[in-house]
């Protein structure tokens, strides 16, 4: 046997419908693509998401927001909120760890302090952000503010 010998297996190997080349072939006319319309073009591609000339899925469904993803999202906690969980717990120390502990916060969540309220208890406070005015109410009280580094 040589390779210029070699033949595919008997049957292997049909010809090739013929489309438009006249009527007596069967196949004539429209070319087995019915009447007019987009799919009996040539170069017709079906789009995505195209539901023939009908609103599409997405169009129809509301638009809602948008997420940054770069923003930081914190669990804002005011001074008033701090004072009354030290009280209510007899804490000396709140951090992110004991709020989670408490149900407070959530395991992922970002503590930023705020100034709304009045800070009683002398307290050691560790968060990942504060305001202003929070860090200078904190410190005029008497308490310590540690900010926490996240990477």
């Amino acid at each position: 046997m040589k390779l210029h010998e070699l033949k595919p297996a008997k049957g292997a190997v049909k010809r090739d419908r013929r489309l438009g080349r006249g009527q007596g072939s069967g196949r004539g006319g429209t070319s087995t693509r019915g009447h007019k319309g987009d799919k009996s073009r040539s170069g017709f591609k079906n789009k995505r998401n195209f539901e023939g000339g009908q609103m599409p899925l997405q169009m129809r469904l509301p638009k809602r927001g948008f997420h940054s993803r770069n923003r930081i999202a914190y669990v804002p906690l005011n001074l008033e909120r701090l004072q009354a969980i030290a009280e209510k717990y007899q804490l000396d120390r709140i951090d992110p760890d004991t709020l989670k502990k408490l149900g407070i916060i959530g395991k992922n969540d970002r503590v930023k302090v705020l100034a709304r309220g009045e800070l009683k208890a002398t307290l050691q406070i560790s968060a990942h952000a504060a305001s202003e005015r929070a860090r200078k109410a904190i410190e005029a009280q008497g308490s310590t503010l540690t900010l926490i580094e996240s990477a």
